[in-house]
């Protein structure tokens, strides 16, 4: 059994970063466990290549949710990148902090030290944003852009918001997030820039830091209620490893609590059920799991080239050959052109609807085909869902992905925000500036008005954004999983560190929250260590 002084299981954001930190003064030994590969296709620098990674399963692990009531027994993608990279090879690149408020909430709902004031620098440390002011980082290892491409009908979508009495806000990201502007994305020179490029290739060489790649890592090794390391499979053998110091799970919001139930850690009737042995009892263990749930309305363009004909043929024969020679165009583009952050009650301080504006429309949504004639899409996504679902095993073997049920639009409030953000939406299309480029209403179209009805189109047709969270969270309740310094309620030698310990939503893609989540907590690590 070989022995290191950390072992992270999981390369993905989190797991990349703390690589990174943990050995970057070359006292511990660091092993790196992913089940995945090195990233090296082509289509993960190129921006816009997330269409194809999305459905890739060599990148994307591919998880769906369960049938539900809620959304009419459909089940929902939830794709989860695979690979040295995560999640950061194949999401859509947007980059949003959240709000001030959010971290503050966590604060208050238990997670001491997490208020904005304590995780502000940590967002400021891994910034490289040059069009900021001093509430931004511009010396950090992830470089971010405001999307450079500009068009005529996102410039008439701007002036329509304006015309309905939006704001214009262009940097969201400064303590300010209300309003209308380009959105801010993980690039460098129209590439891509995954965590890999950020933190990970700096390390590489570090003799102190071991990578193992095509791992999987089937449970954990415990002695009592300490673990003391972890057993992976990799070229169909079972190799054990040990931490003398801690092993660091970041494995995401989904596989995180998959593998603590899997070595009997979590609710007891769970684990149980699935005849494995308890270890240690921890009820909130795959609980209190929180996703962006959005509908997508589609209008039919006019007067105008989208991204529908230009993806085509001779056009996008010419926008390839416009990326390698300039790093420019349309092949630069990520999911989200526009952002729109949206109050949609003059009773509420902070805004709790996001946008996402693309001058696209999709054929098919689940393949990521576009339509063949111009279009223009409006996500719609409420920022702060109340809604509360489950993560849990559903078998005792690793290699099966455990039972996602969201419960999606559970809470009424998720609903009132949901449709008064579609309404609003349309609102705005209805603005002067953009009749010149509007022909019709595709999605859900002019007969939709009463709330039921929108509610209708989003139980029909809504999908998650891919921003699990919250199944090991932390807190000082009898139901937290972790403390506020990460580490499992009730063990030794164990923490988590991804997206799973947050313990409400941010308002936003989260990302970002997930890289500041593993500097602080990377930044605890060490001085945890030193005392």
């Amino acid at each position: 059994m070989a022995d290191y002084d950390y072992i992270i299981a999981g390369g993905g954001t989190a797991g990349c970063i703390l690589a990174n930190r943990l050995s970057a003064d070359g006292r511990y030994r660091v092993l790196l466990v992913e089940a995945g590969q090195d990233a090296s296709s082509m289509w993960v620098h190129i921006p816009a290549g997330f269409s194809k990674l999305m459905v890739n399963p060599r990148f994307n692990w591919g998880f769906q949710t369960e049938p539900e009531e809620n959304v009419h027994g459909r089940t929902i993608a939830v794709p989860r990148g695979k690979g040295l990279g995560g999640s950061t090879l194949i999401n859509g690149m947007i980059y949003v902090r959240g709000q001030a408020q959010d971290y503050d909430a966590w604060q208050a709902a238990g997670a001491q030290g997490w208020g904005y004031d304590q995780v502000e620098p940590y967002f400021c440390k891994l910034e490289n944003y040059a069009g900021g002011g001093e509430a931004r980082g511009n010396n950090g290892p992830m470089h971010l852009e405001q999307v450079a491409e500009r068009f005529p009908i996102s410039d008439a979508f701007l002036q329509a918001a304006k015309e309905d009495g939006q704001r214009w806000n262009d940097d969201y990201n400064d303590g300010d997030q209300e309003g209308f502007g380009y959105y801010q994305v993980v690039q460098h020179k129209g590439r891509r820039w995954s965590i890999v490029e950020g933190y990970l290739n700096s390390a590489r060489q570090r003799k102190n830091l071991s990578i193992e790649s095509n791992a999987h890592v089937l449970r954990l090794i415990l002695e009592g209620k300490r673990c003391v390391g972890l057993v992976y499979r990799k070229d169909g053998q079972e190799i054990s490893v040990k931490a003398k110091r801690e092993t660091l799970l970041c494995l995401g919001a989904i596989q995180t609590p998959q593998l603590l139930e899997l070595s009997g850690v979590g609710d007891p009737d769970v684990i149980r059920a699935q005849g494995i042995p308890l270890a240690h009892g921890l009820e909130g263990v795959g609980a209190n799991y929180i996703d962006h749930f959005a509908t997508r309305m589609n209008w039919r363009a006019q007067n105008t080239t989208t991204l529908n004909e230009m993806s085509r043929g001779l056009p996008l024969a010419c926008q390839v050959a416009r990326y390698y020679l300039q790093r420019k165009g349309i092949l630069t583009l990520g999911t989200g052109l526009v952002h729109g952050f949206v109050k949609t009650s003059e009773q509420l301080q902070t805004p709790d609807v996001q946008y996402f504006f693309v001058h696209a429309s999709y054929a098919n949504a689940a393949n990521r085909v576009l339509d063949k004639e111009p279009g223009m899409t409006i996500g719609v996504a409420q920022l702060r869902p109340e809604s509360r679902g489950t993560i849990h095993i559903k078998s005792p073997n690793p290699l099966d992905g455990p039972a996602i049920r969201p419960n999606f639009l559970d809470a009424a409030a998720d609903r009132e925000s949901l449709v008064k953000g579609m309404q609003l939406a349309r609102r705005i299309v209805g603005q002067p500036a953009m009749q010149r480029y509007v022909s019709y209403e595709m999605n859900p179209g002019k007969e939709v008005d009463t709330f039921d009805e929108w509610l209708e189109f989003a139980r029909q047709t809504g999908q998650t954004i891919y921003h699990p969270i919250g199944t090991c969270r932390m807190g000082n309740d009898d139901k937290a999983v972790t403390d506020p310094r990460l580490r499992i309620r009730g063990m030794d030698g164990v923490r988590v560190v991804d997206a799973s310990v947050m313990p409400l939503m941010v308002s936003g893609n989260t990302q970002a929250a997930v890289m500041m989540v593993a500097e602080k907590g990377a930044d605890m690590i060490l001085q945890d260590a030193q005392a």
